[in-house]
């Protein structure tokens, strides 16, 4: 049986304690993105230090409490050797509902065979890994600096979709970024992406953050706008795709919602509903420097000075500061994964979240690609859902 997440109810009242945790396990990478906020840097000291060994990781996961949703970040996650054992780290100790492993895909054989591990080693997790492609062909290669990256995040696709029939608790998605230069070319991304077998989920992310090259993020708001459209359209289409997992309409209600909502603080240029980083969320990076989110610059200290005590980081002076500036409404962003967050636990939300919902039920539910299998292999028919919802 999966982790429950009703486990969390109690924090759509008590925002008491991180739910979600964010880990950048590394800062190395074997791709250039100009766009990347977290290799480029803005001026803080996030990777001060050593990587965090496995023992140091094991002391930390220890003074988090259950985690709902546990995503791992970089750099490139896969780089690091040890990513299965910091996977099983978090699940034994935190019993994560959701797993994210974002990738670049340019390590197929190396990104398969970690993930197989992670899935086998985690059977109670849903495990999601986005696969990147902000183009097709030699424009996703120019975008990422990455000459033959397409084919090789392609490779990695055929050889991560026969995990899908394996491993029922396994989820495939991908993850494209909207800069400047993609931006008018969202719906060849779109149209290709339907047609990858076993693929359920297609997220559109905005670019955020202070980048190297700032014309990167000199996007359009019409034309996001335009493009989660699409994907609404998209999810409500006779034999739409969706999470294979049970409560998946819930979670594409959810995505719906929380575009539109990325939508208007990108138009509007403020936040739009509150913010729960460093209550529910946090950030840790690699070399142990916690922050309430991705976008503040203002550190709440590093857990290699609290004796790895994130509890004991989150209630000193300067947490307490940066904490209070948050409830206020003192920044604003766009980082997808808060918005989950932000939506699931407050109330507020719930009767646009419900309208959301009753919409996609009126489409015929129909599970496109079946049971998920490589493109030059057929697919079978329908699976049943699973049993938990993982959000």
């Amino acid at each position: 049986m999966r982790f429950t997440p009703y486990r969390h109810l109690p924090a759509v009242l008590w925002k008491r304690r991180p739910i979600q945790l964010t880990f950048f396990v590394t800062r190395r990478c074997n791709a250039r993105c100009p766009f990347c906020f977290y290799l480029n840097g803005d001026g803080r000291d996030w990777h001060r230090g050593q990587e965090l060994t496995l023992e140091e990781i094991r002391r930390i996961s220890h003074s988090f409490g259950s985690l709902l949703w546990l995503a791992f970040s970089g750099g490139e996650p896969y780089v690091r050797r040890d990513l299965a054992e910091i996977a099983r780290v978090f699940y034994e100790q935190n019993r994560p509902a959701m797993m994210l492993l974002p990738t670049n895909g340019l390590t197929p054989e190396l990104i398969r065979d970690r993930t197989e591990e992670i899935l086998a080693r985690c059977p109670h997790s849903t495990v999601v890994v986005k696969l990147s492609l902000d183009g097709l062909n030699g424009d996703h290669d120019a975008l990422r600096g990455t000459p033959g990256g397409f084919e090789r995040v392609m490779r990695s696709h055929r050889l991560l979709a026969p995990l899908l029939d394996r491993y029922s608790n396994f989820e495939l998605g991908i993850n494209t970024v909207l800069v400047s230069d993609n931006q008018d070319k969202m719906d060849q991304v779109i149209d290709f992406v339907r047609d990858l077998p076993g693929i359920r989920t297609h997220t559109i992310s905005l670019v955020r953050g202070n980048v190297a090259e700032p014309r990167y993020t000199e996007v359009d708001a019409a034309s996001y706008q335009r493009a989660i459209e699409r994907l609404k359209r998209e999810l409500k289409e006779p034999g739409a795709a969706r999470y294979r997992f049970r409560g998946g309409r819930l979670k594409a209600a959810q995505d719906i919602l929380q575009r539109q909502l990325i939508h208007r603080t990108r138009a509007q240029q403020r936040r739009q509903i509150p913010c729960y980083a460093g209550r529910l969320n946090l950030v840790l990076t690699e070399n142990g420097e916690v922050y309430p989110c991705e976008i503040r610059s203002e550190t709440l200290g590093n857990v290699r000075e609290c004796d790895y005590d994130v509890n004991r980081l989150l209630r000193g002076a300067a947490s307490r500061s940066v904490l209070d500036s948050i409830r206020r409404g003192e920044c604003h962003c766009t980082h997808e994964c808060y918005f989950i967050t932000n939506i699931l636990f407050n109330p507020r939300l719930y009767p646009a979240l419900v309208r959301e919902y009753l919409e996609l039920g009126r489409s015929p539910r129909a599970w496109a690609g079946g049971a998920a299998r490589p493109a030059e292999q057929p697919t079978t028919g329908p699976q049943p859902e699973q049993t938990l919802d993982p959000l």
